[in-house]
């Protein structure tokens, strides 16, 4: 009888610039993003490739982006977020660690984008903990 081991599978991840690699194993669980992916295709839903390509957009995309890279306060996780801009309309999306972050890229999106025009859709992501 053959036995059949699970063998490893190397995942590559760059983050703030740093390669790192990590692996694996075939019986470890991937994360189940079956909840953002029933948000994300709901009808009326904001998606990244709804992103518009016209100079207004793409600069209010940008000074926003802009303002949450020069906060080195922010987790990488807010960092992260997507920032979709259309028809001067910005949405927030993606995690972030705290209620605090959610207001602050909030706030420096309002400031970029004028009240009224930006829907915050981020959430909290859980931290984890690793048992060792």
């Amino acid at each position: 009888m053959h036995t059949h081991r699970a063998r490893p599978v190397l995942y590559t991840f760059v983050v703030a610039g740093v390669l790192s690699l990590s692996a694996m194993s075939a019986a470890q669980t991937p994360a189940d993003n079956t909840k953002s992916n029933e948000r994300d295709t709901a009808k009326g839903a904001v998606t990244a490739d709804q992103q518009k390509d016209n100079a207004s957009d793409r600069a209010l995309t940008q000074k926003i982006r802009q303002s949450i890279m020069r906060d080195k306060s922010l987790s990488t996780y807010a960092h992260n977020v997507k920032v979709i801009a259309a028809e001067g309309q910005v949405t927030l999306k993606g995690p972030v660690r705290t209620e605090d972050e959610k207001r602050l890229l909030e706030g420096m999106a309002t400031d970029v984008a004028g009240a009224g025009h930006v829907t915050n859709e981020l959430s909290i992501a859980p931290i984890k903990t690793t048992k060792r």
